[in-house]
Order: C-alpha cells, then structure tokens, then sequence
C-alpha cells in the first residue's frame, strides 16, 4: 500500500504533483491547519504530515497519529511542533532550511539599509505630503564595521553580501573555523569584542537555551554607541525591553526586527519607538523562497516514505539516499546486534558500547548508533524506532559510547555491541557478507557464522558429545524445523553455544523439553523483524 501524505497547509500545487509522481497518496487541505480538532480526529490515516505555519502539531494531535512516521515544515522554524512529545512517539520532525536562506538572508541587509537610512520614517513622511530632506539623516554602510552572530548558511551569505558593500565583517561564532572563516573572508572574534566593535549587529542563530537573549541588557550595554541592531533570525534572542531603554537613552541609534519574542506581535516594547523598523516576520516570504521550501519538503517525506532517506531531520541523525542505500544492510545489522542484546538482557541497562571496525567505522555512525539503540530497547516497548530510541535510553540514564578503528580481522567491516549492566556485560558481533545480508560472527567472544533469521533458538552448554542430536530430536518431535544450524565453542570441552534458525517460535514445550535433558545452561527464544 502506497504511503499517504496529509497536507493541511497551503502549499504550491507543484509540491503536491511531486507526492503524486513518487506514487504516494496525498490528501491536500491547506485549511485544515487551522481546525485542530478535525486535525486531530484525522491525523491517524496517514504516514505523513506536511505543514507550514499555521498548524500546530500539539501532544494531543500526536496522541492520536497512530500511524505518522515523519512532520516536515516547508520552512526553518519548527516552534509549531512539540518536537518532544514527536521524539517519543517516534515520528521524525523534519525542516527545510535552505529553500529560504538567500531570501532570509537579503531581508536583513535590506532591514540594514532600512534602518541606516530611515526609509520607512521617510516613506511615510513623504507619503503624508512633508518634504523633510534634513529631519532624516542616514549613514553610509561603507567602511562600517558588521558584527555578525552566527556565521553558518543565512550567516555566511549574510557576510558575503556584506563584503560587496566594503563593509568590514567580524563574526562570533563557536563552531566558526578559522580556515571556514578566512574562506569566506571575515574576521573570527569573541562575542565581547564583535559587542565593542560593530556599527552593525546581526543575528543568525537558532533560538537554544544557549542563544535566548544573547543580546541581554548586560551584553547589549557592552555595544558601541551608535549601534544598529537587526534580527532576522529568531524572536527571544535580544531582550527587546533592555533595548528599548537603549534606543530610547541614544546608546542604540537603531534596530530593525522581523521576529519578536511573541508572534503574532500585537504589542511589543519596540513598536512606535522612532528609527525602529519591524516587519510581520517576513523573512522567508518571496515566491522563490516558498516554492523552493514547498518543492524541497516535498522532496525529502518522498525520499524518506519510499526510500528511508532522512533529510534535515531536527531529532534524528540526517542519512541521504544515496546513504540509505549503502547503508541500509548495516542499518538491519545494527537493528539485529541491539535486538538480540536486548532480548538476552533481562536486568537494567547501564551502558551500551558499540565498536565499528573496517568499512563500518567510514559510515554514518550516529544512524547506526540509533539502530543498535532501538533493537535493544523493543524489549522494553515493541513500537520503539530510531527516533524515539535514544529518548527513552537517556530517560533511563543509560550511557552511550562509541569507538572507531581500522580494519582489524578477516572482514572488511564489523560491528560489535555490548551491554553492561550490574551483574554482566554481554556482547554480540555482526557484518554484512557481499550478498547484502547480516551475519553475527561473534556471541560472548566465541567466533560463528549465522544467518538472522524471523525466528531464532539460542543456546549455551558444556562442550559435551550428544548435543546436536538431542537439538534435532527434541525439536522435530516437537515439528518444528531448523532452517539452519550453527555452533561454536570457546575451547574443546569449554563453554559452546548454538544458534538455530527455525521456520517458526519455537513452542514453550519444547524449550521445557530442552531444559529437561539437563544439557543446557540457557535457552532462549529470539525474534527479529527481516521483513
């Protein structure tokens, strides 16, 4: 059955012919954001929401979306989303953040230009019929001096186009790399100097527990007198009230805002304050920018329904198609490794350590971390993914560590996962084989080579004569039959373990048969989804 989409925003008809040509079922209502209880008593039907800004995708919307698997926002900003209560219910949140940068981007140097020379001031005394040519005098941008904060996508084009206006640029920004920083050609400082130094102040970061009011009373009184301050970015990053007294005072000579702390912005402490321009948070809003953002999120819920492409996801690692591809046996390895620890482990979790040797150590870690970590928690909750996965091991303060190295054995790759809890640490290894299918090729530090199959025995014993027989016997009186068979020990007479792969569960009875013969020291039935 195709996937269905539900649209219940507005969004260009091109966007939907896409979902249309990739063969999925779209329902378009573009005015259905605005009822959030027919949203609600709908949203179960689909696999997919695509939204704009007008609806809000709220923990009792997501309550009810038994089905959903992903929430893309034709746009940057996902505030409409309860990207937690998503992260939980496993539904991947996605956004589009560059259909709109070069239009972000261009509205803050036109904000710029706005406040440096009064046009709105002057628009609207000259729309009134007074010709006051000396009441509104501006300042060149030439030569000034242009702090930036946040110098990635909007950021860098911001700089650029900066640059071609000869201003001089400095940038604030802690994942800023001095040689990202001379190839775009700004000077790297830190905030209190950008503060100290810049005519022009721009934003250009999310909004984060480490960004809301960076520009705060203290730090707006570190600024150069006569600052002009703009933010295109995100409202809640400048205490619009701190810089209200300033602009009113003279220490600030300007500020232009397109977002703002509240929105929609029917009062704010910036409004009708002389030589402030405001704008209803138009960043993003030219026909380019929003058929761009329409096209692209309709791009990315394809590539993910179809192909399990995820793009610009806010709560799960991004993974391209061509990486879905590649990757998608060692995303199922990965998947089996955590399943067959977590259905092994019967105490709490502590840790979760998993070594990626060879080819595996080259790929997207961060997508396989996830896998590992949501096979290993279905045990707990069979309806946890790769999203909500890591949630639910943090919210147990299970702690997560990685290693990488280089080739090391006999594959190209492998990938090893063990488990530490209070009374054990238990570990399991895996690879793809040149056919494309998962293999364990290590349980307990003893070497083996099994298929992973729907339904699975797994056994330990004393390396005793009697075993493989008994297996059979006890098994095929019991009707079921084994598909494949592999064994191995640690050393003649030590320790040896089985793995099985049936056609069917394997019946309580006979694992109580098993259990009789005294042979066994742990039998175990196994489950993995190979579909």
């Amino acid at each position: 059955m195709a996937p269905k989409v539900l649209i219940s925003d507005k969004l260009s008809e091109a966007a939907v012919q896409i979902f249309r040509d990739r063969g999925i079922d779209v329902d378009f209502q573009p005015d259905l954001g605005k009822d959030k209880d027919k949203l609600a008593a709908i949203i179960g039907d689909y696999d997919g929401l695509a939204i704009r800004s007008a609806t809000k995708v709220t923990q009792k919307i997501l309550d009810n979306a038994t089905k959903l698997k992903v929430i893309a926002r034709a746009g940057i900003g996902t505030d409409n989303i309860d990207k937690d209560a998503a992260s939980q219910k496993g539904v991947i949140v996605m956004n589009t953040p560059f259909g709109n940068m070069i239009t972000t981007a261009e509205h803050a140097i036109a904000m710029m230009f706005a406040v440096a020379r009064q046009i709105p001031e002057a628009s609207a005394s000259t729309h009134a019929g007074k010709w006051e040519k000396s009441k509104f005098m501006g300042v060149e941008l030439t030569n000034k001096t242009l702090g930036v904060i946040g110098a990635g996508n909007i950021g860098g084009i911001v700089c650029d186009r900066a640059r071609g206006l000869k201003m001089k640029v400095v940038a604030y920004d802690p994942f800023l790399s001095q040689e990202k920083a001379d190839k775009i050609g700004v000077e790297k400082v830190e905030l209190d100097e950008l503060l100290a130094r810049a005519d022009f102040i721009t934003l250009h970061v999310p909004l984060t527990d480490q960004t809301r009011n960076i520009l705060s009373k203290e730090n707006l009184e570190k600024t150069k007198k006569g600052v002009r301050i703009i933010n295109c970015a995100r409202g809640g990053l400048v205490d619009e009230a701190a810089l209200a007294e300033l602009l009113t005072s003279g220490h600030v000579a300007g500020a232009a805002f397109d977002v703002f702390s509240e929105e929609p912005a029917k009062t704010n402490p910036l409004f009708g304050l002389p030589n402030v321009v405001c704008t209803p948070h138009l960043g993003a809003a030219t026909s380019e920018a929003q058929e761009n953002v329409a096209l692209q999120v309709a791009e990315q819920m394809s590539n993910y329904l179809l192909d399990g492409a995820v793009e610009n996801a806010l709560n799960m690692p991004s993974m391209t198609a061509e990486e879905a591809r590649v990757m998608g046996p060692w995303v199922a390895l990965s998947g089996h490794l955590g399943g067959f620890i977590g259905q092994m482990t019967d105490e709490p979790i502590q840790a979760i350590n998993i070594l990626y040797d060879g080819v595996a150590s080259e790929m997207n870690l961060a997508a396989l971390n996830c896998s590992v970590v949501a096979g290993i928690m279905k045990k707990l909750n069979p309806d946890v993914n790769m999203v909500s996965a890591p949630v639910v091991a943090r919210e147990r303060g299970i702690q997560i560590s990685t290693t990488n190295q280089d080739k090391s054995g006999t594959f190209d790759g492998y990938i090893k996962v063990t488990v530490v809890t209070s009374k054990r640490e238990r570990s399991v290894a895996g690879t793809v084989f040149s056919d494309g299918k998962p293999r364990f090729i290590q349980i307990k530090g003893i070497n083996i080579d099994a298929e992973v199959g729907a339904h699975m025995l797994y056994t330990t014993n004393e390396d005793v004569p009697g075993i493989i027989g008994t297996l059979g016997q006890i098994l095929g009186d019991m009707g079921v039959n084994i598909a494949n068979f592999t064994l191995g020990r640690s050393e003649a007479g030590g320790e040896a373990i089985a793995l099985l792969y049936v056609d069917e569960p394997v019946p309580a009875a006979a694992r109580a048969a098993l259990a009789e013969t005294e042979f066994f020291n742990q039998i175990k039935p196994l489950q993995f989804d190979v579909s």
